[in-house]
């Protein structure tokens, strides 16, 4: 029988506005074990302390003892957990990741695992049942602004809930398209369209989960800024292999 423990944990009050949470996956299970992964439009490093397995879809495998760095994802992935399964995560919030490392680290890794530098990540082992403290200490040392964060944009975005567009955006914070998009390969790797697309997701996926029995995907779908329900519904599968019902 399968027993996975999957914990969340709280970064210092100092680290919230950047790092969404430290977590850890520990699997007890008698065989591998299939597993979708949906798009946050976060970025997380990961650090394995359990056995090797493919990172997704038969690719590359994440080594036993090594860290690697997830970049935003776009759309959902596949993969398939091994017996004993061990990580240690860190969840930075969109934008976040360039507080604490040189946002270079991010370019091209945008729907990829990618190895990272395991002296750039705190030493965490399998028998660190709770992270916190080591990873609360670190991050502190490390905080740090980079030169132009992107949060005034993300939050305009996200207090939209993806409804405007990339020229609107760019025109309420006095910038061009250009130097916008620009700021959102650097920080996040995809363009502000693609950021603002998958906030729109977001909020449709959370009126469908808490809908009233009164209101129908239709409404959701025009509320949402999406043409009909087949738009609503072919970007929900884009995002998450399912279809709305499925959520």
């Amino acid at each position: 029988m399968e027993q996975i423990v999957y914990k969340e944990f709280r970064p210092d009050r100092a680290l919230s506005p950047f790092i969404d949470a430290f977590w850890t996956l520990t699997g007890h299970n008698t065989g591998p074990v299939p597993d979708k992964i949906l798009p946050d439009g976060c970025v997380d490093i990961i650090l394995n302390t359990g056995p090797s397995f493919p990172s997704r879809n038969g690719a590359a495998p994440m080594a036993t003892g090594e860290t690697y760095l997830i970049g935003t994802m776009t759309r959902y992935i596949e993969m398939v957990r091994p017996p004993a399964t061990s990580l240690t995560g860190i969840r930075f919030k969109p934008g976040g990741f360039s507080f604490f490392y040189a946002p270079s680290l991010l370019k091209d890794a945008a729907d990829r695992t990618v190895e990272f530098d395991r002296t750039l990540v705190p030493a965490i082992n399998r028998a660190t049942p709770d992270p916190r403290t080591t990873l609360d200490d670190f991050f502190l040392r490390r905080l740090a602004a980079p030169a132009q964060p992107i949060q005034p944009l993300i939050a305009d975005i996200q207090l939209a809930k993806g409804r405007l567009t990339v020229s609107r955006l760019a025109r309420q914070n006095f910038m061009t398209i250009r130097q916008l998009e620009r700021l959102f390969q650097l920080h996040l790797a995809i363009t502000p369209k693609e950021f603002i697309n998958f906030t729109r997701f977001q909020s449709a996926t959370q009126q469908i989960r808490s809908r009233p029995a009164d209101k129908t995907l239709l409404d959701i779908s025009l509320d949402c800024g999406y043409y009909d329900h087949a738009h609503l519904t072919n970007e929900i599968k884009k995002y998450s292999g399912s279809a709305p019902s499925g959520l």
